[in-house]
């Protein structure tokens, strides 16, 4: 029986959710940095504030962290909203694109013995295209990195370059072998949820968006209906 286009929505949602949900670690670290530094000028401020003559100085410093801090997790809170896909952005350049969903997976990648190469292209320039519909290609991106740190055999690294004026690849490079992978592999935990072929292709196809599947080596085209 063939599904029909609500199924297909649904497994493309929950391709996303799986896609968040390996996220929310870095995300939930930006929120909780944060937190920590504020709770520690709190502590210091009032030692400064209880003590017998009171530094107006060191009590102006700690109040202008405390604000420092306040507005970074306010914006941290903010970006959740970068994930609604119903919420209408300002776009996002290929640079930042790839900048945010790197700066996202590095550490989990790392402790998998997985380490992403970025080409000195993607590093940002001035007035970048912006390309529509920021949340829909972060999902898409992170979706084509776990595609690959999922499904490749022996990937060491995955290498991110441009493509054209409008695309991305990624490679998935082998493993060095003097490389153990027992020692790597001691940090995989076991993921009956692996983005494979089957679900990259729904989201993309959910989502408006070209993908080229060859081998080890994902291309994402950032515009619709390519």
């Amino acid at each position: 029986m063939k599904s029909s286009p609500s199924a297909r929505s649904w497994i493309a949602a929950g391709v996303r959710h799986e896609l968040l949900t390996r996220a929310l670690p870095a995300l939930r670290h930006d929120m909780a940095a944060p937190v920590s530094v504020i709770r520690m000028a709190l502590l210091m401020l009032k030692r400064q504030v209880a003590a017998p003559t009171v530094d107006a100085a060191a009590c102006e410093e700690r109040v202008a962290l405390i604000d420092n801090q306040v507005g970074e997790l306010v914006l941290a809170i903010r970006s959740l909203r970068d994930w609604e896909l119903a919420t209408t952005d300002d776009g996002i350049s290929r640079s930042a694109l790839v900048g945010q969903c790197v700066m996202l997976m590095r550490s989990a990648f790392d402790l998998h013995g997985v380490s992403l190469e970025v080409d000195a292209a993607l590093d940002p320039q001035e007035d970048e295209h912006r390309w529509p519909a920021g949340a829909a290609l972060r999902y898409l991106f992170l979706g084509a990195m776990g595609y690959l740190h999922d499904g490749a055999d022996e990937a060491g690294a995955i290498r991110i370059e441009a493509d054209g004026a409008n695309a991305v690849r990624l490679q998935a490079v082998k493993r060095d072998p003097g490389t153990s992978p027992s020692v790597l592999d001691a940090h995989r935990a076991p993921r009956a949820l692996a983005i494979d072929a089957v679900a990259l292709q729904s989201l993309a196809d959910d989502l408006g968006y070209a993908v080229t599947l060859d081998g080890d080596s994902v291309r994402l085209v950032l515009a619709t209906g390519n």
